[in-house]
This record gives C-alpha cells, sequence and structure tokens, in this order.
C-alpha cells in the first residue's frame, strides 16, 4: 500500500516537473527565470543582508543577524538532506529536460535557492512593512510571492523536481519561524517582569 502510494507521488512529481519545465516553455520564461533562480542562492541573500546591515541603521543590522542565522539554519538542513537522500537532479535522470542554467552535478533534495529565499523573506518580511495609500501592509507578502517565484523558476530551468521546491520551502520557513522564536524567547528572558 504505502509503496503504490510512494510511486504515485514520484509519478505526479515527475509529471509536474514536466508540465512546468517543458509545457510552460516560453521565450519571456526562458529569458526571466533564469535570472530569478539566481536571485534566489545564498549568495545573493547574503549580500541583501550585508546591505542591510551596513545601511539599515540599528534595526537593518538586527533583522540582518537574523536574516543570516536563519540562511545557515535553512542551508544546514538542506545540504544535510541532500547528502542523506543523495537524489539526482532531473537532468541527469530524465529525458528531454529543457536545462537553462549551468548545475553541477549536485544531489536535488530539497531545493537550497527555495529554502534560502523562504527563509530571508519571512525574517525580513515580517520584520518590516510598507505603507501605500495611508495603510500599513507587511513586507512579508511581496517577498513570499518572490520567493514563491524563485522556486517555480528552479523546476522551470530544469534543476528540481516540484518535491525539492515544497520541501525547501518548508525548510526556510521553519527555519526563519524558529530563528524569530529564538529570539523572542532571549528578547523576554531579558525584560524583567516578564516570566514572573
Amino acid at each position: 500500500m504505502h509503496d503504490v502510494l510512494l510511486a504515485g507521488i514520484l509519478n505526479q512529481n515527475v509529471n509536474l516537473f514536466y508540465m512546468i519545465n517543458g509545457g510552460m516553455d516560453n521565450i519571456v520564461f526562458d529569458f526571466i527565470m533564469p535570472l530569478i533562480t539566481n536571485f534566489g542562492s545564498i549568495i545573493a541573500w547574503v549580500v541583501i543582508c550585508g546591505l542591510l546591515f551596513v545601511f539599515g541603521g540599528v534595526k537593518g543590522k538586527k533583522v540582518a543577524v537574523l536574516g543570516l542565522v536563519a540562511l545557515f539554519v535553512s542551508n544546514a538542513i538542506v545540504y544535510s538532506l541532500k547528502f542523506i537522500i543523495a537524489e539526482p537532479r532531473p537532468f541527469l535522470t530524465l529525458p528531454n529536460v529543457d536545462l537553462l542554467v549551468y548545475e553541477n552535478g549536485s544531489y536535488s533534495f530539497p531545493s537550497g535557492h527555495t529554502a534560502s529565499s523562504f527563509a530571508a523573506a519571512v525574517v525580513i518580511g515580517l520584520k518590516y512593512k510598507f505603507n501605500f495609500r495611508g495603510k500599513s501592509y507587511g513586507l512579508i507578502y511581496p517577498l513570499l510571492a518572490f520567493a514563491g517565484v524563485v522556486g517555480f523558476s528552479r523546476i522551470y530551468v530544469g534543476v528540481h523536481y516540484p518535491l525539492d521546491v515544497a520541501f525547501g520551502a518548508l525548510i526556510g520557513i521553519l527555519s526563519a519561524l524558529i530563528v524569530l522564536k529564538l529570539e523572542n524567547t532571549a528578547l523576554a528572558d531579558k525584560l524583567p517582569g516578564v516570566n514572573s
């Protein structure tokens, strides 16, 4: 029973991969998605956190450090799972994959770009708001949307399966929430009367 269920899930994973990688193929996405996918790398998010640290004032420094910790946690989990599961990337095992970026033969599950994007998006997005027409909105919504597009791009360019991206997103979100929870706990411990 479990084997049949797992086989069905993996089959749908491959079908969805082909639907996105080949079925949605167009010149606009062929140009945009390789660019977007690069903005999801841990290096890009470290640079963003670095800029926030340098130019963001006191709050920016705190948010940058939290973002870097979340990136570290998420990537430690991702690379541990990559090593344990050792799933080859789709372009190495499937025929007719439209590969749009250079990617080494590192393992596929889960997606590190997606995990990094969601980890940083949640930390930065929950810490900042923007005003529009007299109302305040969390930056979380556009940042989560961007992280989602990064995840989509990883499938579109041919380097990840949908399940890689889904688990990468989950790892990134949970890593960020754990870091923010630890920050709140540490802050509560420092405030007099909070735990009394």
